[in-house]
């Protein structure tokens, strides 16, 4: 591979790379994903604006004292499908009320898929 060729290559590489980042940072602005964790199972819920409002933020913080004032919070559970032009994507599933629980974890998630916010 010749110099020229390798750098373009490199170039190339790079670009990609920022496209892809700054498509998921755009999706996680809008709606935040975290990932609830409990001794049985883990699931992935995300944030629709209301539920920002209600909980008083869209951190892992806010989720975490919700569940400890109200001790539950309901939230949209989210789940990787194929979007029209047939490129995965995480996209709002149902919503599910999360119970308060000792053993339970909630973390950040991220995901290099596009996140499609709750209607």
């Amino acid at each position: 591979m010749t110099r020229p060729t390798r750098r373009l290559f490199s170039l190339s590489l790079v670009a990609g790379s920022l496209l892809v980042l700054a498509g998921a940072a755009s999706g996680a602005e809008t709606t935040p994903l975290f990932k609830i964790v409990t001794v049985k199972d883990e699931i992935v819920v995300g944030l629709a604006p209301q539920d920002v409002t209600a909980l008083g933020g869209s951190d892992v913080t806010a989720i975490g004292r919700a569940l400890k004032a109200k001790g539950e919070v309901t939230l949209w559970r989210y789940a990787v499908r194929k979007g029209a032009d047939g490129a995965l994507e995480q996209a709002p599933v149902a919503r599910v009320s999360i119970l308060g629980n000792d053993s339970l974890r909630v973390e950040p998630y991220t995901t290099p898929l596009k996140i499609i916010a709750p209607q």
